[in-house]
């Protein structure tokens, strides 16, 4: 999920403080603080695909402290650059390969909507995930689109 940041490289500012969603960003049918929320507060993510999902609430909600320490550390930027005039509006996990408790590694593709300007996009990536210290960190990803 690091093509969000990536496309928004350019923009150094931070998001501005977000409302606590009472429904999970990620798609799931569970309150945030019970879900993804979890993961933001500190929780362990058990597998590659529930850390996709928590990186993108995590860019709804703008928590960038999560989003960095999800990130594995040699690939991380230095500026991750969330920007507060773009909308996240849905996730649609179009596939998870390995990335289960069995593994040390896996891919998540997804497609992510948005709207920034009121111009609505999708990003559409595959991403990679392994795991450092036993858990689960987003390494990189190809854009599919």
């Amino acid at each position: 999920m690091g093509g969000m940041a990536r496309r928004k490289a350019s923009r150094t500012a931070p998001a501005a403080a977000r409302t606590v969603p009472a429904t999970c960003p990620c798609g799931s049918p569970a309150p945030y603080p019970e879900h993804c929320g979890k993961l933001h507060a500190g929780g362990v993510a058990a597998r590659a695909e529930d850390l996709m999902r928590a990186r993108y609430s995590a860019f709804v909600v703008g928590d960038e402290a999560y989003l960095r320490r999800s990130w594995h550390p040699d690939t991380c930027p230095p500026v991750i650059g969330l920007d507060g005039g773009t909308r996240w509006e849905g996730l649609e996990i179009e596939a998870s390969e390995r990335g289960s408790a069995f593994h040390q590694d896996g891919t998540v593709t997804f497609r992510a909507r948005y709207r920034e300007g009121g111009t609505p996009g999708a990003l559409h990536e595959r991403s990679r995930f392994t795991r450092v210290g036993g858990e689960w960190v987003y390494v990189d990803g190809d854009f599919l689109d």
